[in-house]
């Protein structure tokens, strides 16, 4: 086969990630009726229907699967090549992709943003939010980033930040007239602001003398985006539960009251993770020595 045709594999493969033209044309920096002649002209060069297209959506035919299938063995391998070039530079360069909770995001991330790109100019950092957990190498991750308790076994952890702990609070305009919550099992009695995560309610969870327990909440709102959550708690729709660190200067300026604290949650905290059997390339090896270097400080 000619190596004229590595381009239009691997544009298919982004428009199969995807499963939209849209999408990946504006990862490709082409416009997507350009990316469907290229894998329009793929698919009658190898003679076979790679898509199935319709005007809501764009899937995979079962031997266009097949094909990307074994093509990503050869694309992984130049990308891999692509990597060992970058990394004999001097300075790490490439597109750093992350899997993350908006709320790891938040905590872990975004106040070294700056420090990070100051320092590393040459590496585009791409946070893909999500809290969902992700197959990294079949959607093209360099690395994750979740807590601890939610990890495979077969993947390389690395811890970022320490144990963390899970506030419940709410606005002091919530509690005007009602009678605050003395024990976890108060909150059934209360409007319980909720988050989803992945694709299940979160069960609130809570630790009292040396017993872990969860219990079911329900009120007025559920949500699977941490920001909308604090806005809403912080509103006065009801009480919450979040990382002790996103609500630690709302409680010191008295925006929201800390409840039920003797009962509060500790987690082993966040770790980036990545598959143990790929090459930890030079981009994603700064980010790790950086970031440890900042949340992990002997």
């Amino acid at each position: 086969m000619s190596s004229e045709l590595f381009p239009a594999i691997a544009a298919f493969a982004r428009v199969a990630h995807y499963a939209s033209f849209t999408r990946a044309a504006a990862e490709l920096g082409v416009s997507p009726s350009a990316l469907s002649q290229t894998v329009r002209t793929l698919e009658g060069r190898l003679g076979v229907r790679l898509l199935d297209r319709s005007t809501r959506r764009v899937g995979v035919t079962e031997i266009g699967q097949r094909f990307l299938s074994d093509a990503q063995l050869g694309l992984s391998a130049l990308e891999t090549a692509i990597d060992a070039v970058n990394e004999s530079r001097e300075r790490p360069v490439g597109l750093l992709r992350l899997n993350l909770s908006r709320t790891a995001a938040e905590i872990l991330v975004l106040p070294h943003l700056i420090e990070f790109n100051e320092a590393f100019p040459d590496i585009t950092l791409e946070m893909h939010c999500d809290n969902a957990l992700l197959d990294l190498v079949g959607n093209g991750f360099d690395a994750g980033i979740r807590l601890g308790e939610n990890l495979a076994q077969d993947v390389v952890a690395v811890p970022l930040g320490g144990r963390r702990r899970i506030a419940t609070v709410a606005a002091p305009r919530y509690l005007e007239g009602r009678t605050p919550p003395r024990t976890p099992e108060d909150l059934k009695a209360h409007r319980c602001i909720n988050v989803r995560l992945g694709g299940s309610v979160y069960r609130w969870e809570f630790s009292h003398k040396g017993r872990d327990f969860d219990i079911e909440t329900t009120g007025p709102l559920l949500t699977n985006d941490g920001d909308v959550l604090l806005a809403a708690v912080r509103a006065g729709a009801g009480i919450a539960c979040a990382f002790e660190v996103q609500v630690q200067d709302d409680i010191a300026a008295g925006r929201l009251v800390p409840l039920l604290k003797a009962w509060w949650p500790t987690f082993p905290g966040f770790y980036l993770y990545h598959p143990s059997r790929i090459h930890v390339s030079r981009k994603l090896r700064v980010f790790i020595d950086f970031m440890q270097q900042r949340l992990n400080p002997r």
